[in-house]
């Protein structure tokens, strides 16, 4: 990277570009502009078109428009309504009721009611969900005494559950189309049928998604678009071109090259928001596959966290957008983060004193060890950067690094099922509370042979899994508190899987594109309160 490229994106953040609450307040004083269609830019393209049982950013960048959670959440990351108007917990907090909307239909026509949340969270959410198996590990039943009424009986405190109830971490699925049928293998996983604020319509592999205006959506007068076109461009520099030439309105989750950002400066005809991912929390890491007989030794895993320099990572790569990490619970989930953990500052020295104490000399090559590092290859965001950035880290230290880029599905494929890798790069959710967003990467019930993004690491503490299963259970803030900090010291201390930066998710937009409610989930955002302005 140039240095004129990293001071003109630095004065990007001072001159105040980046989409504000402020600005949402002048929108919402606006008058909505009705038709036209918005076309978005996600990539890689998706794999299916549910998120009900996957995470994976691309999927529900497209499903949230379709399909619905109970909640969604404001920038102070609260929740707000959505198919659910209100809820309330009993003192006890063994029990959360929610209050369902009204008169509000799927697609097809049937009515939503609380048998389809009920169907969803113990048939999908709770079983096939990679964070819902801790986020809903303490349900015990629910209750449905009316169609528009849920409860959730749970076996013991959960406090984090209303934090993982919007279309990103529970998005509700028909029960009349799903019920009785393999849910991973169901048609309409691909041609989803939802409550949202537009209907699919078409799916061209290799081109688009196109969705429509739904004319019974149950929020009055919305959406305001006639359609959403989700484009998928592979190549980042033909996205960025995309952009300014107007056939797309608005680039989610970074998929514009931040290298590329200072062609936006314009605030006449753009803008950029660095709040849409801010309910995600995520974090670059690189991960250690601990079946792997050098990594098994946490002296090794410890060595290649001194190896890698996480400051010049941020700069390099990332251009100064987010900080580094300091260990699994990233400072944004202020409530629990813990800064008293151990650190690994960059210190080649120490990372060859450990690799000798391991057994891993150098020979008369100066090489130590070789390895593989596996990335997603057709991940939307530049992963080869990163990925260079790591090997080039750890020649420093004499371990050579093979880098082998799959597509998205060999990716997942290499880690998740074969567990043929040694490792892997990613960037990973942590969400507003540990347990949801945290535990599923070291909990040994969470090595789930071809499920994504779970316990892809393989290790396995009997000591931390009972830390974090008490800390699920735990209503007691400041119980709950210590718990997590002691789980995160013993994470600190084992290295399983190495947090190098806390990532800032950018989306880069036409100033055309206006959207009434800032939201802390913006990244899967219904866009019902979206339009576009006319051109002057």
């Amino acid at each position: 990277m140039h240095r004129r490229d990293f001071l003109a994106t630095t004065t990007l953040l001072s001159i105040g570009l980046p989409l504000s609450a402020e600005a949402f307040a002048q929108t919402a004083a606006e008058t909505a502009v009705r038709g036209g269609v918005l076309n978005v830019a996600v990539s890689p393209e998706p794999t299916l078109l549910t998120s009900a049982f996957i995470t994976t950013m691309n999927i529900g960048q497209v499903s949230s428009k379709v399909l619905e959670g109970l909640v969604s959440y404001d920038l102070n990351l609260q929740p707000v309504p959505a198919l659910a108007t209100s809820w309330n917990t009993t003192p006890d907090g063994l029990a959360t009721t929610f209050h369902l909307r009204k008169a509000v239909r799927w697609h097809d026509g049937k009515d939503f009611t609380a048998a389809d949340v009920k169907y969803t969270l113990l048939e999908v959410w709770k079983k096939l969900h990679p964070f819902g198996r801790a986020a809903f590990a303490n349900v015990t039943a629910v209750d449905t005494p009316d169609p528009h009424t849920v409860v959730i009986r749970l076996s013991s405190p959960a406090p984090y559950l209303l934090n993982y109830i919007n279309t990103y971490g529970a998005q509700i699925l028909p029960r009349h189309i799903y019920e009785g049928k393999d849910v991973l293998s169901n048609p309409a996983n691909n041609a989803p049928i939802g409550t949202g604020p537009f209907v699919f319509k078409e799916w061209v592999k290799g081109s688009h998604v196109r969705l429509e205006r739904n004319p019974n959506y149950w929020q009055k007068d919305q959406p305001y678009l006639d359609g959403v076109v989700f484009k998928f461009i592979p190549d980042a520099a033909a996205r960025t071109v995309a952009l300014e030439a107007g056939e797309i309105d608005v680039a989610l989750g970074s998929s514009i090259p931040l290298s590329n950002l200072n062609r936006f400066r314009d605030k006449q005809r753009y803008a950029i928001n660095l709040d849409d991912g801010r309910y995600l929390a995520t974090i670059f890491l690189t991960q250690f596959n601990v079946h792997k007989p050098y990594f098994g030794d946490k002296r090794v895993r410890q060595a290649l966290a001194y190896a890698i320099d996480r400051n010049a990572l941020l700069k390099v790569v990332f251009l100064g957008y987010g900080k580094p990490a300091t260990g699994p619970v990233p400072s944004s989930v202020v409530n629990y983060y813990s800064p008293d953990t151990r650190r690994y500052p960059y210190d080649l020295k120490k990372a060859a004193a450990l690799l000798d104490e391991a057994g891993l000399k150098p020979g008369k090559d100066g090489k130590r060890l070789k390895i593989t590092l596996d990335y997603d290859g057709g991940g939307g965001v530049n992963a080869s950067r990163p990925a260079e950035f790591i090997k080039q880290s750890l020649a420093r230290v004499g371990v050579e690094v093979e880098l082998r880029a799959g597509d998205t599905a060999t990716y997942l494929r290499r880690v998740f099922t074969d567990q043929d890798y040694d490792l892997m790069i990613s960037s990973l959710h942590r969400l507003p509370d540990p347990t949801l967003g945290v535990q599923r990467l070291f909990w040994t019930k969470n090595i789930i042979k071809g499920a994504p993004w779970t316990n892809g690491s393989g290790y396995s503490n009997p000591q931390l899994d009972q830390i974090m299963e008490a800390a699920g259970r735990e209503a007691d803030v400041a119980k709950r508190k210590a718990l997590i900090k002691s789980w995160q010291q013993i994470v600190q201390e084992d290295v399983p899987v190495l947090d190098l930066v806390e990532q800032t998710w950018v989306t880069v937009s036409t100033a055309r594109f206006r959207k009434r409610t800032a939201q802390g989930d913006g990244l899967f955002a219904s866009y019902a309160d979206a339009w576009l302005q006319r051109r002057a």
